[in-house]
């Protein structure tokens, strides 16, 4: 049996894309919870070697039963210094786990395609400069205190931060595959209305452009974030 990683989705048809699919490339076991539909979360980490946080369409900011049971287990992770990772929602409820403000920018715009961010100079390792994602939101995160910015955008200045030595916030989406994508132009269509968001036709163009980029960077990310235990693991990946 490989390592066992908690993976938290918030809706009965999330997936957890190709952060999943890697992972198990690793070989890694995903035991998949869903705290939305009443999965229970782990009293402790000594189950799992690592903790993913996915996002959704709520906010961090809902009070809503199963987002404050979430942002405040977040700390379990935190207390072990277990590898944790939140992605979009997942980010943000750790940012407000740590007494960061999650918000709504004044004119209500948002990110949907693909924007450039920019590494700080604790992030150069980690992201080139720039570095197109995939961005799928409406709310932004401040940094927490104590927290170490990663990288940077425009519009939501805070894209990408580290606490501790192994906890993880993003606010794009490395996950993201072209099946999730399109269904996510589908059904959220009505986003591409706002302020900020780009054409559907610019997501597909910045799909193909910037994809293979995005996909060597959460190689590289995870090979830091969770490293290779052994030498079968690492045979499994590169096979």
């Amino acid at each position: 049996m490989g390592r066992r990683i908690l993976i938290v989705l918030h809706q009965e048809r999330s997936s957890p894309g190709r952060v999943g699919q890697a992972l198990i490339r690793r070989g890694c076991e995903l035991d998949i919870r869903r705290p939305a539909l009443g999965d229970p979360l782990p009293v402790d980490m000594s189950g799992h070697e690592a903790a993913v946080i996915f996002g959704g369409p709520m906010s961090a900011n809902d009070e809503l039963p199963f987002i404050k049971a979430e942002t405040a287990w977040i700390g379990v992770p935190l207390k072990e210094e277990k590898p944790f990772l939140g992605i979009c929602l997942g980010g943000q409820m750790m940012a407000r786990h740590l007494g960061a403000r999650v918000y709504s920018p004044a004119d209500e715009r948002v990110e949907a395609g693909y924007y450039p961010i920019r590494p700080t100079t604790e992030g150069r390792h980690l992201f080139d400069d720039p570095q197109h994602v995939y961005q799928w939101h409406q709310q932004g995160f401040d940094l927490p205190s104590g927290a170490v910015q990663l990288a940077e955008g425009t519009d939501f200045p805070v894209q990408a931060m580290r606490y501790g030595k192994a906890a993880y916030g993003l606010q794009f989406h490395p996950e993201l595959t072209t099946p999730m994508m399109e269904a996510w132009l589908e059904f959220g269509k009505e986003r591409l209305s706002r302020p900020g968001a780009q054409p559907a036709e610019l997501h597909y163009q910045g799909r193909a452009q910037h994809d293979a980029t995005l996909r060597a960077w959460l190689d590289r990310f995870l090979d830091q974030w969770l490293p290779y235990e052994n030498e079968t693991e690492m045979k499994a990946e590169t096979a």
